[in-house]
């Protein structure tokens, strides 16, 4: 059933914007909704906000490549306006299956629309650089990078929080493996009598 906010979106957007990146990923992204630029060429974050996403991943030695970067919606609404929750919620089983597929360690949300997803009730500012774990994954939620183009005082302050990711994802990666490693029996001593 198709409902009038997706219809819309169907309509005015240029291309569809589904994500991309490794499919091996450890890291994904999840912005808001794509840009004019990503609607231009059907990939996420390639305007001014991916390029300086593209530096923060540079900050801790990953490139996009390594890491998958996908948005709530995959089409870009009319005028870059904040994305409707009727089209957040027809675009939320894409999203659902593209964290199903991918089962990465880390899930950075960049942004409200993609914190208020996982964080319900939050206020961004109040949460940045924060976690909680759920389904096996860490979520870890951001600023979204356009937040430092338009207000310059959040740079500094997104810039710190990316630094953290590093240490969550050996954080991760060290739960998996506790939960992976089998449980010894305990030795017991041989009693020679």
């Amino acid at each position: 059933m198709l409902f009038a906010g997706s219809v819309k979106l169907q309509k005015t957007r240029t291309k569809v914007v589904p994500g991309e990146g490794a499919e091996n990923a450890d890291i994904l992204f999840i912005g808001e909704a794509p840009g004019w630029h990503e609607d231009q060429q059907g990939r996420p974050f390639v305007g001014p906000a991916g390029q300086f996403l593209d530096s923060l991943l540079a900050s801790i030695n990953l490139k996009r490549q390594q890491v998958y970067i996908a948005n709530v919606i995959k089409c870009r609404p009319p005028g870059n306006r904040d994305p409707l929750p009727i089209e957040i919620a027809n675009c939320q089983k894409w999203l659902n299956r593209q964290i199903e597929l991918l089962s990465p360690k880390i899930i950075v949300t960049l942004g409200r629309y993609s914190m208020a997803r996982f964080f319900p009730g939050k206020s961004i500012s109040n949460i940045h650089c924060t976690t909680q774990t759920q389904n096996g994954a860490i979520y870890f939620a951001m600023y979204h990078p356009a937040a430092a183009l338009h207000q310059g005082n959040l740079r500094q302050t997104i810039e710190q929080d990316m630094l953290k990711l590093p240490s969550l994802l050996v954080q991760a990666k060290a739960e998996i493996t506790k939960e992976t490693t089998p449980k010894s029996e305990p030795q017991q001593q041989l009693n020679m009598f």
